[in-house]
């Protein structure tokens, strides 16, 4: 028995490094892709060739045991088609809005995600939330508000729209859970990567804008690779330890990026916005406790 608790205890242990990894390679995300754009970079540009290499490496895998193209069918192509459209719109908005706003207020307001999920798991999902829930819910929007600042001189619209980011990401990981267990997790990357290389393309090609440097290359080239990487990372965590365990960790990637922010563009992040940020943690852990119980 001491030996099958050991084992459990190394595998949830490596599901915890794993979902680590998964959040520094989004913070290397984002990090780069606020880079490029501001560097120069439409973001339009910046999210097709995040989506372009995803799509490469998951035909890739996909291919390894065959080029057959049943490998590559399902019968849930609508239900993946809306996830990915969730995924993809809140990719391009992210990145439109990391050329004006700092790395750490855009993680900060999507931490909110949790919280929206919890708001809309009772209309679609059936999940009443009781009074402890709706705590963490007005909470986890009290701590959006002082990030955001809406009467403030600090505000700026484009906060705005990383709300929507937040809804959306909500919004997917709802499909992501009925579709869980269901769909094969090489075919969810396939279709991601598929959906947003080809709805973006006309885009990016009206809009190019050669990269100057071959580092800005390099980078762009990256977002694909540590995208489809973090995905990777994040659905074999969830092989080895429970969703309750590895959700706290999930909150590294304020703390990744607030370090990469201040490395990379010398950007130190104000008292409110902390403050603001620690709340909305606060009220997804409130969250993340009632689930566990």
């Amino acid at each position: 028995m001491a030996v099958t608790a050991g084992a459990l205890e190394d595998r949830a242990r490596l599901g915890i490094v794993m979902m680590l990894g998964a959040w520094f390679l989004f913070a290397l995300v984002d990090t780069g892709a606020k880079w490029v754009v501001v560097a120069g970079i439409p973001a339009i540009q910046v999210a097709f060739f995040r989506y372009a290499g995803h799509f490469a490496i998951s035909i890739a895998v996909i291919a390894r045991g065959g080029a057959d193209l049943s490998r590559f069918a399902t019968p849930y192509f609508w239900p993946l088609a809306l996830r990915s459209a969730l995924l993809i719109s809140a990719t391009c908005l992210n990145f439109y809005v990391l050329k004006v706003l700092p790395l750490t207020v855009t993680s900060a307001i999507m931490f909110s995600s949790p919280v929206i999920v919890s708001l809309l798991s009772w209309p679609l999902l059936g999940e009443r939330i009781g009074p402890w829930r709706s705590l963490a819910v007005g909470l986890g929007f009290a701590g959006v508000l002082v990030v955001i600042r809406p009467f403030g001189a600090d505000f700026h619209w484009a906060m705005l729209l990383v709300l929507y980011n937040a809804t959306a990401l909500a919004l997917y990981s709802i499909l992501t859970r009925r579709l869980a267990g269901t769909v094969a997790t090489e075919t969810m990357q396939f279709y991601m990567g598929l959906l947003g290389t080809v709805a973006l393309l006309p885009f990016a090609l009206w809009s190019w804008q050669s990269p100057e440097t071959l580092r800005d290359w390099l980078v762009l080239i990256s977002l694909g690779v540590f995208g489809w990487g973090g995905h990777q990372l994040l659905t074999a965590a969830h092989r080895y330890a429970a969703s309750g365990t590895l959700m706290p960790y999930t909150y590294s990637f304020l703390l990744y990026l607030t370090v990469l922010s201040y490395l990379v563009f010398d950007h130190v992040p104000d008292l409110l916005t902390m403050v603001g940020a620690a709340i909305i943690i606060a009220s997804g852990l409130i969250i993340w406790q009632r689930e566990s119980r």
